[in-house]
């Protein structure tokens, strides 16, 4: 699957720049990666809609285009809906609250995606798992030898604890659990919405004939 080998070449690329300390716009340490132009986040739409059109070119579209736009959207209104409720629901630990409003909807909403069009929700999956497995390994070892990267980078507030622990709540579990959701629910919105425009405009047999 080349677009995961691409994939880890950013990864690559994003973990050389910021060890060589490259512009802040393309390689932002800070926790989160601060939207840094160079990032893996950002080729979820782009692979959803190459998915999405590889898949309907080899018959493996959905059974409704319109019911797979509405399936995602469906499922980001879902995630929101969960997040603006949480300021009423008080649960101490911060990272718990992140993992149940959060992260866990997300993945919940990204599985739904399995209704609508499930060829493209499952290679959404193994694209997201290609994807985010590797950065959840470098993330490992930045943590280990305090590489000084967003990989790496605790953020304010965030408790003194051993290595376990911090890797579990700002490594394996963002990344497997939100980091996943998110490229295929993501992925799933684009690469939908880019097949019903390209069959919206694709003339019907009647106007062909005509």
């Amino acid at each position: 699957m080349w677009p995961a080998v691409v994939t880890l070449v950013v990864t690559a690329v994003r973990l050389a720049g910021e060890l060589l300390h490259g512009p802040r716009a393309l390689f932002n340490p800070d926790t989160g990666g601060g939207f840094a132009l160079v990032g893996i986040a950002w080729l979820a739409p782009v692979f959803g809609i190459y998915f999405a059109l590889k898949l309907a070119r080899g018959g493996h579209g959905p059974k409704s285009p319109m019911l797979a736009v509405q399936s995602s959207i469906l499922g980001i209104i879902f995630v929101i809906v969960v997040v603006l409720s949480s300021t009423r629901v008080s649960i101490s630990s911060p990272y718990l609250k992140a993992a149940l409003l959060l992260w866990a909807p997300v993945a919940a909403a990204a599985a739904f995606q399995m209704v609508a069009w499930p060829a493209l929700a499952r290679t959404l999956f193994a694209y997201a798992f290609a994807a985010r497995v590797p950065v959840a390994i470098l993330m490992f070892f930045a943590m280990l030898g305090n590489w000084g990267t967003h990989y790496d980078a605790v953020p304010q507030g965030f408790p003194e604890a051993g290595l376990a622990f911090r890797y579990l709540w700002l490594g394996l579990l963002p990344q497997l659990v939100f980091w996943v959701g998110f490229t295929v629910l993501v992925g799933a919105l684009f690469g939908s919405g880019a097949f019903a425009l390209r069959k919206k405009r694709q003339p019907s047999p009647s106007e062909l004939i005509g």
